[in-house]
């Protein structure tokens, strides 16, 4: 900027030789080199005095008196420099050492500001910047109070945040940020102080704007118009500082989770909350993300940590994660675990101290001592990194790799930021089905059973079977969904198909059924109520129909699959929930008025031709049916036979509101005796019918010619109509009747799986069908025993860390003895601990065979947690290294693989006292409340580094349900699962 100060102390000067020798000098020996300081001075002045002190004679009348630069200027008042002047012509430049020189021995004229220049490195030369960069300074609260500055383009913006802070007195120390703002009003944040004016392409007539941070961790430019409401005023607010919940942005409890943990270990908030990082933001490493975000997180903890919110907004924060790492974009729910990875890696980038890394060849061990090694790799690892997390979370582990062919041997040392420890996998697994017995009145029956992990679907009937003495090969087992068969298992399939949540049912089926070819024929039934009225607009005059209830599997002789054979079965096999109607509930049905024997002859060509759906095919028993879709599973059923893959209705559809075209299927049919090819095998399970006496008795036979004997018979039954309770319909494995279905040639075929639908009139299922009790079931006394929850002990998982281990075959070792890769042996060893350590339990098993969650408890300790006896490294008097830990943070993981929620608990630094956040959501928590099988991160802080609570506990905080701020918590993300099937009442 322009200095001010214009005349100094005037000495007495030498011989006027010596000045012009010593000015020459000075002027010849000087380059232009960036940074320096240059002056501007008159020329008409200069070859005044160059002229003086040419005489020799110090009385001459061209002695030039005091410096003038009057002439360079525009007007007096302001000292603005006139444009376009031209070096040698207007002024001439000398260094500061000969302006120092000059003013001591003239002095300048009162008032007159010296013109002081930098030299600047342009891009394409070094020259005396005459003309400075003349911008505009205002504060954000403030913006009518402007201020004109001027400023080298050497300067650093740093040297503009100092004068704008001196100009409008802002208090020392406050935390600043500046904007730039150019003519079409764009602003842009000048985020490093660091860099020079010329660098961050400030230019003439541009606005620095100046914002200081509010007391609430906020900034005026960005703060969430969110937070100003009722519930909580910006001045009226005071709580704890830390205890402040997160809003859930959508499915966001993962990073919540993360951040609520970090948040809580102190080393880390400090350094952030007394302003250390802004000296450490690193806006040149190609690895980080230009203190992006370094900042986003400061102003979290800020704001957090201000004492003044119930629940912080982190949306700038989750943009610039999503900005930085596309995997978080959107709003999808994630691994707390992958967060707090990349925003640990982020930080250590954005705040590494190193600026330019240099390259380093690792050296092998070769024999040398351990300590030697060690050491020598923790000193090349802080020569490329050293941050604020290097400082707290990163240790070193030994790594050591046998060749199981030459046993050379690799020893390294390699920085870890968290230990990822796996948990013991239990062999076993615990499964809950329902056992449906062939005993049509008897109940089913609700069984847990501990089946192989890695087994098939045949050990889960083989358990059973040891359980209902039924043989395991008369059982098939089936995943229900939506009142539909959602899956048919194969006995060879593996387990690992089968979720956890699923609702397994396990069907008792006759010997010989099962087996392909047998006498009998696998069914699978369906129960559709039908709607009150036709599907007009659908262009035919069927009905729509919904599922309910539980479906069926049951065995049919291949003999006896007559429609009325079949309206039997159906009726014997519901008979505990469907009574059947006695003689005086029959109802006569009168002949339609018009009906006229036209009707009845197209009625018998009906028959001819198909029965309700189900046409005949002469006897070709496999015809393509229509490829059902498939619901993304883990695992498809494949091949022929009784295991079909199923599928999957529509998200609309799951209420079981549908409306489905039966073709062929009507609420009532005349009774008579169907045709049927003997030479079919196919399934007329379709017709909607009473059976004639005859056939009831036995004597009509299944098939009858197309004769006038049979006209007869039927003309004979038609007088005992009944309206009947249900109509049999073939469907396709979702429960609909597809278009086409049943018409020229589409016979059931036994080499795929039938299905079949009751369609039951609305008044005839609520007269004759008993919901509450179709839908009761009972417990085994399996079901009594409480399931025992495994626990291992946190000491057992690090000392599964640090066993030896084969390298798997997508990961060998190049031996460089061998000159291959081999499978070489693996142990890890732990070395040095860093202060924060975080345990990262591997609950996520992913393997070839099987994804699974481990629910184990981890039984860890809150205090002293020892690594004495696993830490290598022996250092001290004592030959230990600090290596006791206390808890000071628990990321939780609640549900499954595929959904989920996190929250975590934390112990607040200043009062000592332990919080439990859900989201928005904080309450006060007890110790005895944390161990939990829902853990996943801890968080532990090492006692040497540990420092006392400056305040007491809360005296409230006795209850656990006692809430700490007054926000609700949000609907749990990810907790909303599919509409369960079961539906049962336990008897």
């Amino acid at each position: 900027i322009m200095a001010t100060t214009t005349s100094a102390a005037v000495t007495e000067p030498p011989g006027l030789e010596t000045q012009r020798k010593e000015i020459e000098s000075l002027l010849q020996e000087h380059e232009l080199r960036a940074g320096d300081t240059w002056y501007l001075v008159e020329r008409r002045w200069y070859e005044q005095w160059k002229e003086y002190v040419e005489t020799g004679d110090q009385n001459s009348s061209s002695f030039p008196g005091q410096i003038d630069n009057t002439e360079l200027f525009e007007e007096l008042d302001s000292y603005h420099l006139k444009e376009h002047l031209v070096e040698n012509e207007d002024f001439v430049l000398i260094p500061a050492e000969a302006w120092h020189k000059l003013l001591a021995w003239y002095g300048m004229v009162e008032v007159q500001p010296a013109l002081e220049r930098k030299v600047v490195d342009m891009p394409s030369l070094v020259k005396v910047e005459v003309y400075p960069v003349e911008i505009f300074l205002c504060l954000h609260s403030n913006m009518e109070n402007v201020v004109t500055a001027q400023f080298s383009r050497a300067d650093h913006i740093h040297t503009i945040q100092k004068v704008m802070m001196k100009q409008f007195d802002v208090v020392e120390g406050a935390e600043t940020r500046l904007w730039m703002k150019s003519s079409d009003t764009s602003c842009e944040r000048l985020r490093n102080v660091h860099v020079r004016v010329l660098d961050s392409c400030l230019s003439s007539g541009m606005t620095v704007i100046m914002e200081m941070r509010n007391a609430d961790g906020t900034w005026p430019s960005s703060r969430p118009q969110i937070m100003r409401n009722s519930v909580e005023e910006h001045d009226s607010y005071r709580g704890q500082p830390g205890v402040s919940g997160l809003t859930n942005l959508g499915n966001t409890c993962f990073m919540n989770s993360a951040l609520q943990c970090l948040s809580n270990t102190p080393p880390l908030t400090e350094y952030f909350l007394r302003n250390a990082y802004l000296e450490e933001l690193n806006f040149t490493n190609p690895l980080g993300m230009k203190g992006e975000i370094a900042e986003a997180y400061a102003d979290v903890i800020k704001q957090m940590w201000s004492g003044m919110h119930y629940s912080v907004v982190p949306r700038i924060f989750k943009t610039k994660v999503g900005h930085f790492a596309s995997q978080f974009l959107g709003y999808q729910q994630h691994d707390s675990q992958e967060l707090l990875s990349f925003l640990l890696d982020g930080l250590h980038e954005d705040l590494n101290r190193v600026k330019n890394k240099e390259y380093i060849e690792l050296r092998d061990a070769a024999g040398r001592p351990d300590q030697e090694v060690a050491e020598e790799a923790w000193r090349n690892h802080r020569r490329r990194n050293d941050s604020v997390i290097v400082d707290t979370f990163h240790g070193l582990f030994k790594s050591t790799l046998v060749c199981p062919e030459c046993r050379k041997v690799s020893v390294t040392f390699d920085p870890f930021c968290y230990l990822s420890v796996p948990l013991p996998v239990s062999k076993d697994r615990v499964m809950e089905v329902f056992f449906v017995s062939l005993d049509p009145v008897a109940k089913p029956v609700q069984h847990r059973l501990v089946v192989p992990k890695a087994g098939k679907v045949f050990d889960l009937c083989s358990v059973l079977s040891e359980m209902t003495k039924i043989p395991a090969n008369q059982m098939v087992v089936a995943d229900v969904f939506n009142h539909r068969f959602y899956k048919l298992y194969h006995a060879d399939e593996s387990l690992s198909c089968i979720l956890d949540r699923d609702d397994i049912f396990v069907y008792e089926l006759n010997r010989g059924s099962v087996e392909e070819e047998g006498d009998e024929v696998v069914l699978a039934l369906y129960l559709r109520e039908r709607s009150h009225y036709r599907d007009y607009g659908s262009g035919s005059s069927s009905y729509g129909t919904s599922l309910f209830g539980h479906p069926l599997l049951m065995t049919v002789p291949r003999g006896q699959c007559s429609r009325d054979a079949l309206y039997h079965l159906f009726l014997q096999r519901l008979a505990r929930y469907v009574r059947p109607p006695d003689p005086s509930e029959e109802v006569e049905e009168e002949d339609e008025e018009g009906e006229d024997d036209d009707d009845d002859d197209e009625e018998e060509e009906l028959y001819k031709t198909q029965t309700n759906g189900v046409s005949y095919d002469d006897g070709e028993d496999d015809c393509e049916r229509p490829e059902p879709s498939k619901r993304d599973h883990c695992c498809d059923g494949g091949g022929q036979g009784p295991a079909v893959t199923q599928t999957q209705p529509d998200q609309t559809q799951e209420s079981g509101g549908e409306a489905q075209a039966d073709e062929g299927a009507s609420s009532e049919v005349r009774a008579g005796c169907s045709t049927e090819d003997s030479a079919s095998a196919s399934c007329s399970a379709g017709a909607s019918v009473d059976p004639c006496e005859e056939e009831e008795r036995g004597e009509c036979p299944p098939c009858l010619p197309q004769t006038n004997e049979r006209q007869a018979k039927r003309k004979g039954c038609e007088a005992r109509r009944r309206k009947l309770l249900f109509s049999i319909q073939a469907v396709n494995s979702n429960g609909t009747t597809e278009r086409g279905m049943g018409e020229d040639g589409s016979a059931f075929s036994f080499s795929s799986q039938p299905y079949v639908a009751m369609d039951w009139d609305p008044d005839m299922k609520k007269k004759y069908y008993n919901e509450n009790e179709a839908e009761k079931y009972v417990k085994h006394q399996s079901m009594e025993v409480p399931h025992q929850q495994t626990t291992v002990q946190l000491q057992e998982c690090i000392e599964l860390f640090t066993t030896v281990e084969t390298l798997e075959e997508e990961n060998p070792w190049y031996c460089p003895m061998c000159k291959k890769h081999q499978l070489a042996t693996k142990k890890l060893d732990l070395w040095s601990l860093p202060e924060v350590l975080i345990i990262h339990l591997k609950r996520f098993s992913y393997t070839k065979y099987s994804r699974e969650k481990l629910d184990i408890i981890v039984d860890f300790p809150l205090r002293h947690l020892d690594f004495s006896g696993c830490l290598l490294r022996k250092t001290g008097t004592n030959g230990e290294p600090p290596s006791r830990y206390d808890l000071i943070a628990v990321s939780n993981h609640y549900g499954g693989l595929r959904d989920g929620h996190y929250t975590s608990y934390a112990r607040n630094k200043d009062n000592g006292q332990w919080y439990y956040f859900d989201d928005s959501k904080v309450t006060y928590a007890r110790e005895e409340q944390i161990v939990t099988n829902a853990a996943y991160l801890l968080f532990y802080h090492r006692q040497d580094k540990i420092r006392q609570p400056t305040l007491p506990a809360p005296l409230d905080s006795s209850s656990p349900t006692q809430p700490a701020n007054d926000v609700t918590s949000p609907k749990h993300d990810g907790m909303e699962g599919a509409t369960p099937c079961v539906n049962m009442e336990t008897d």
